[in-house]
């Protein structure tokens, strides 16, 4: 059975919509990284963990406490109001899903917005009286307007995460100035996105219909806030 071409368009716009919804959901509604109550701390572990000052629960290093959720967050980078949740060592990968797909789907809207709107200048003339025409290429100008501010503010997000993982440092490392140690190692990039993304087959670094298997990181590596 042979598919129009209006139905085979759709396609790659359902899957960019069902993989940006689908981190949406999962970054949402996952664990960043919440710490027990009563955490099992090997004795041989114990020097890598310390107590915070707010809750007075012991907790790994680089670990931060979330005002807004009560908790302390491994390796948390920030509270993020989109997604009502903290973004921290366990769903980072999925916040960065989201601003990915989030950039593509805005870039595939001002595409077919501009497409569209060159489509609407050779019938301006006749059509400008229509009732629906004149709305239909106003809800276009807003669509394009929302489209570059959401592409935009995400692209820059996008952007100081990355850069983020390239240096090895969180948000709130970066507020508090917390990592300008010369002496700690640098790791390779590939390694720092194979320990965010839990694998270091880079083609499942897009796909969000997985789970992460978090890699074992040597703690000669580890700085603290």
């Amino acid at each position: 059975m042979e598919r129009n071409p209006s139905e085979m368009d759709k396609i790659p716009e359902t899957q960019k919509l069902g993989k940006l919804m689908a981190s949406l959901f999962r970054a949402s509604v996952a664990d960043p990284g919440k710490l027990p109550e009563n955490p099992k701390i090997p004795i041989t572990e114990l020097e890598h963990w310390e107590l915070c000052n707010k809750c007075n629960m012991m907790r790994p290093k680089r670990s931060h406490h979330c005002s807004r959720c009560g908790h302390c967050v491994r390796r948390m980078d920030h509270h993020c109001p989109w997604i009502n949740n903290c973004v921290g060592e366990d769903n980072h990968w999925l916040f960065l899903q989201l601003c990915f797909y989030t950039q593509i789907l805005s870039s595939y809207t001002l595409i077919l917005d501009f497409c569209h709107y060159y489509y609407f200048l050779p019938l301006k003339k006749e059509n400008w009286d229509v009732f629906v025409f004149r709305h239909e290429l106003a809800l276009l100008r807003i669509s394009a307007f929302m489209g570059l501010i959401i592409l935009g503010g995400i692209s820059r997000l996008f952007y100081t995460q990355l850069v983020g993982i390239f240096t090895d440092t969180t948000s709130i490392e970066k507020m508090s100035n917390c990592c300008e140690d010369i002496s700690r190692p640098r790791k390779p990039w590939q390694q720092t996105f194979s320990e965010v993304f839990g694998t270091h087959w880079k083609i499942l670094w897009f796909i969000p219909f997985r789970q992460r298997q978090p890699l074992r990181v040597p703690y000669h590596f580890a700085n603290h806030v």
